[in-house]
């Protein structure tokens, strides 16, 4: 018998929304666990909160015992990430007799050192806090110890790392990124001042391997990709490396510039299992040089990743350099990255974990 389940979004992000996109991905993964997980949002944000509610107090009423998964980021839940108001939003479901699970896509909170930063982070916090105490599941995507936040896990806290959110065929054993020149990847930008700090790490990286490699390929695509190209050719000057700038490209093209990669890096801030972005890396078997962090933990070290310090720049460079001129080196890291994936963040994976927490409880 096919189980209805629900996902609960709050407002849509744009020009990617990346939390509906997992969710439409593990949709159709939990169809083979006989599983139907719907889509349905409470658009606060043209609705207005009180009209929202009032809209979800209606639907509500036809999920006694239906288990609704709310997705939580704190910008889906508010503009300037107060997001409380999603606790509103769980007791309207308990209300209602719905059974409650919560996916945490954000599990740590804001950082900044401005008194607005600080109640920000407190505010964040309580709301996660008590959207745990009112969850009867709560799905975290990094491993729950790692959250300094969290004191005394819940035993109905589970992790279950996020998927790569691309179209990902079957890979080969002897599927391997072999070009006439070096290739390296950088799959998205983050915007604002971050976004700077990221673009001069590339260009750094970049510019070492030319000078210690010869000629290079650089193909930078994703969110706020084309933004910065201007700032990219600049900073290349006259070194052999061929840019390749483009911005959002629908999913199939991603699996398609990635493939065409030798070595994914990823200077997003650090690496984690909740970073689609550096998951669809490791999902087209690709080696990944990345900054270890707070939330860097297995499965995710399993992988084809090779960690380096944000204190240390030229380990990051030195480690390009390897990865792009070591063949057997760059192919042993492929194959961890492809054994990982099918293992910990294939979707059939993620759907087989959360199906078995869906349907023991």
């Amino acid at each position: 018998m096919t189980i209805t389940c629900l996902a609960l979004l709050g407002r849509k992000d744009e020009p990617t929304d990346a939390v509906e996109e997992y969710c439409r991905y593990l949709a159709a993964a939990l169809r083979a666990q006989d599983i139907q997980l719907d889509i349905v949002r409470v658009s606060w944000d043209i609705q207005g909160w009180q009209g929202a509610l009032q809209v979800l107090h209606y639907q509500s009423t036809k999920w006694r015992d239906t288990w609704v998964l709310v997705q939580y980021t704190a910008l889906t839940w508010s503009a300037r990430g107060f997001p409380h108001r999603v606790l509103r939003v769980l007791k309207i479901l308990k209300s209602a007799g719905a059974r409650v699970g919560i996916v945490f896509h954000d599990v740590q909170p804001y950082a900044g050192t401005r008194l607005i930063d600080s109640v920000r982070r407190f505010d964040q916090i309580h709301t996660m806090r008590r959207a745990l105490a009112l969850a009867e599941l709560s799905v975290f995507t990094v491993p729950p110890e790692r959250l300094l936040w969290m004191t005394t896990p819940s035993p109905n806290t589970v992790f279950i790392p996020v998927g790569p959110n691309l179209p990902i065929p079957p890979l080969s054993p002897e599927f391997s990124h072999q070009h006439a020149d070096p290739t390296m990847g950088v799959f998205s930008i983050t915007g604002g001042a971050a976004g700077v700090r990221e673009i001069q790490i590339i260009l750094a990286a970049a510019r070492y391997a030319a000078q210690k490699l010869g000629k290079l390929r650089l193909s930078v695509f994703g969110r706020n990709a084309e933004c910065r190209q201007s700032e990219l050719r600049e900073g290349l000057g006259d070194l052999p490396i061929e840019l390749m700038v483009e911005g959002v490209v629908d999913p199939p093209e991603v699996v398609q510039r990635l493939s065409a990669c030798d070595v994914l890096l990823f200077v997003r801030g650090s690496i984690s299992s909740r970073r689609s972005s550096a998951i669809a890396g490791i999902a087209c078997g690709l080696p990944i040089i990345a900054y270890a962090g707070p939330e860097t933990a297995a499965p995710i070290t399993d992988a084809g990743v090779v960690l380096v310090s944000p204190d240390r720049p030229d380990d990051l460079n030195i480690a390009l350099v390897r990865v792009l001129s070591d063949a057997s080196y760059r192919m042993d890291l492929a194959a961890h990255s492809r054994a990982t994936y099918k293992t910990h963040f294939a979707w059939t994976a993620i759907a087989a974990r959360l199906s078995a927490h869906l349907k023991v409880r």
